[in-house]
Formats: structure tokens, C-alpha cells, sequence
């Protein structure tokens, strides 16, 4: 995340918590970023220099200004007359980690090499939540490499309890010793 993306997400999110918007602009900055995400050719004509400004602000208008919330449809204005309207997902990113902290929430993933069912998900949420005293918003992914057991990476912490993982441990210590 580039430092033009903390200032302008965090400019943002202090706008919408002295506004008690945070959760409705979070939703809807989130709705946008999948929308930029599943049409990058829209947010390159939104980025096209050759297209004038006042075009491309008219762009935006027509496709959030009767939908979302003014603040987040004068941002994303502001990003494009600014000229850095890829900063976007940056600016998203900035947003949701100022958002969880002032909500006690920790983003985690948990990687497995064949998907977790819903009660260890539950499980796994559970101590997780207990462990770091937060509520945890927990994404699962699926690599067949991890072979077996389990990985979670949570504020910059990972926990590997993977076969791969206590293998490379055991190893170190090996090399410690012969040393």
C-alpha cells in the first residue's frame, strides 16, 4: 500500500466515523473494488488521460451517484480529478484496517490442503477469537502443497501446524545441533 493510499483511506475513514458511516461506506467501497476487480477495462476508462477529466467525473456520477453514499461518489471523484484512482484498493485496504481496529476485528487465513468443514471453520474461529481476545474474520483457502494440517496467518503471525512446517522446524533444529 503506497503512502497515497494511507492518507487518502485514512482521510476517508475519518470522514465517515465522524459521520457514523463507516459500516454503510466500508459495504459499499468493498462493492466497488469487486465491480473495478470484475471490469478493469471500466476502471481504465476511468483512468484514460486522452478522456477529460470532467468526462470521466461524469462517468462516475452516473454509475454511483444515485446508489452509493455522496462521501464515498465525491472520493472516488476526487481519486480520478487527482489522477489516482489506482490507488483505489489501496485506499480500500487503509479503510478496513482502521475499521477493524477501532471494531476489535483480526483478519486470519487459515490454508489447508483439502477445505475445513464447518464445524472445525467454526472451531478454529472460536480459538482463534479466545486466543487473541478479537472477533475474527476468517477466509479459508485450499493449497494442496501444505499436504497436511494447518497454516494461519493472523496480524502479521503465522502458525504453521502443517506436516510441511514441523518437518522444516525438526530440520532446523537438526542443523543446530550438528553445528
Amino acid at each position: 500500500m503506497t503512502q497515497t493510499a494511507r492518507v487518502y483511506g485514512g482521510s476517508l475513514y475519518e470522514l465517515a466515523a465522524e459521520e457514523t458511516l463507516t459500516d454503510t461506506i466500508r459495504a459499499q467501497m468493498m462493492a466497488v473494488q469487486d465491480l473495478f476487480r470484475e471490469n478493469p477495462d471500466y476502471l481504465a476508462l476511468l483512468c484514460e488521460p486522452s478522456i477529460a477529466k470532467d468526462e470521466r467525473i461524469g462517468l462516475i456520477e452516473t454509475a454511483f451517484g444515485e446508489q452509493a453514499e455522496r462521501y464515498l461518489v465525491s472520493f472516488l471523484k476526487l481519486l480520478c480529478e487527482k489522477g489516482i484512482l489506482r490507488e483505489y484498493a489501496g485506499c480500500c485496504e487503509e479503510f478496513t484496517r482502521r475499521y477493524n481496529v477501532d471494531h476489535n476485528i483480526a483478519e486470519a487465513v487459515a490454508t489447508s490442503a483439502v477445505a475445513l468443514t464447518d464445524a472445525q471453520v467454526s472451531a478454529l474461529k472460536e480459538k482463534l477469537e479466545k486466543q487473541s481476545g478479537k472477533t475474527v474474520v476468517l477466509t479459508q483457502k485450499v493449497d494442496p502443497s501444505v499436504m497436511a494440517g494447518l497454516r494461519v496467518e493472523m496480524e502479521g503471525t503465522q502458525l504453521d501446524g502443517t506436516v510441511q512446517g514441523r518437518i522444516l522446524g525438526i530440520s532446523r533444529k537438526l542443523a543446530d545441533v550438528v553445528m
